[in-house]
């Protein structure tokens, strides 16, 4: 290709201040409406963590007093050992299934787009008509108690056990959510260089080594993008336990935000309901550092 002269060149012209002041104007009530609902609750909730507030009462400030009560209050660390646990389970599974689909559907093959279809269905299906039907299905003589029954393993609802509970709300998790992720990293499979795995084949590496030396550095950021999103969702679980468990067995599956759910919408008491949600924001971010570290640090 022959390089235009530079008189030839197309040039692009800089918007003049005025243009840029016209154009913030068309956006600025968007901007405000953007930072009035998507911030001003985020702001309130914060603030209403140092009152005492319920509605239609007054709002006295009490300061650090319902973190006080966070502190001495066991059904908080209760709520917060099961929400550690089910993030600690979901979200490594839910990783792992995301990246062996995307693995396994990444090669162009008769159906795979029916495949694709298929995987990513839970991701668009209702949570609490998943949750209704996964009730019946984990319930004392339904299918997963009569499969393990076949394996000549206890039968029983796992729903009802204060022990299993967790690990079938965490399948139904993973099962709902592995599609999402898989998009994701099937996406940034994709965009890898062919050359990349072709140079490395041709010096012998194994299948194993490909991946680990070659796809996997690829994959650092996507995965790490699929990490904070699925522990956003996992410690803000909330609609599955509603549904199938309501909390129990014995406060066995009783979240984080199930506890602010009935200090708020039960109990009224909003302000203590506003400082767990800060104290399951402040969760999120230190989690989301830790990946950052971990996961999200560049290559040297």
């Amino acid at each position: 290709m022959v390089a235009l002269p530079a008189n030839r060149r197309r040039r692009v012209r800089r918007p003049s201040a005025r243009e840029a002041g016209t154009a913030l104007l068309f956006v600025l009530p968007f901007l405000v409406l953007f930072a009035l609902f998507r911030f001003g609750p985020a702001i309130a909730g914060v603030v209403l963590g140092f009152t005492d507030y319920t509605i239609g009462g007054d709002t006295a400030f009490v300061g650090l007093e319902n973190f006080r009560r966070l502190v001495d209050d066991p059904t908080f660390w209760s709520a917060l050992r099961v929400t550690v646990v089910f993030t600690a389970l979901s979200v490594p599974l839910s990783m792992l299934a995301s990246l062996g689909m995307a693995l396994l559907t990444r090669r162009a093959f008769r159906g795979v787009k029916l495949f694709r279809s298929v995987f990513f269905l839970p991701v668009v299906t209702s949570l609490v008509l998943a949750g209704v039907i996964f009730t019946w299905v984990f319930s004392e003589g339904g299918p997963w108690s009569q499969a393990m029954g076949a394996l000549g393993l206890p039968q029983g609802s796992w729903l009802a056990d204060s022990v299993l509970v967790i690990p079938a709300v965490v399948l139904v998790s993973v099962w709902s959510r592995f599609g999402y992720g898989m998009l994701i990293l099937l996406a940034r499979l994709q965009d890898i260089p062919a050359e990349l795995e072709e140079a490395a084949l041709t010096d012998g590496a194994s299948a194993w080594q490909r991946f680990r030396y070659v796809t996997l550095p690829q994959l650092r950021p996507a995965l790490f993008f699929v990490a904070i999103i699925e522990t956003t969702v996992a410690v803000q679980v909330f609609d599955m336990i509603y549904v199938m468990t309501s909390g129990g067995p014995v406060r066995a599956s009783y979240s984080l935000v199930y506890l602010l759910y009935d200090q708020g919408f039960k109990y009224f008491d909003l302000g203590y309901a506003s400082a767990i949600g800060v104290a399951l924001f402040v969760m999120t971010i230190v989690v989301a550092l830790i990946q950052r570290l971990t996961l999200g640090r560049e290559e040297k």
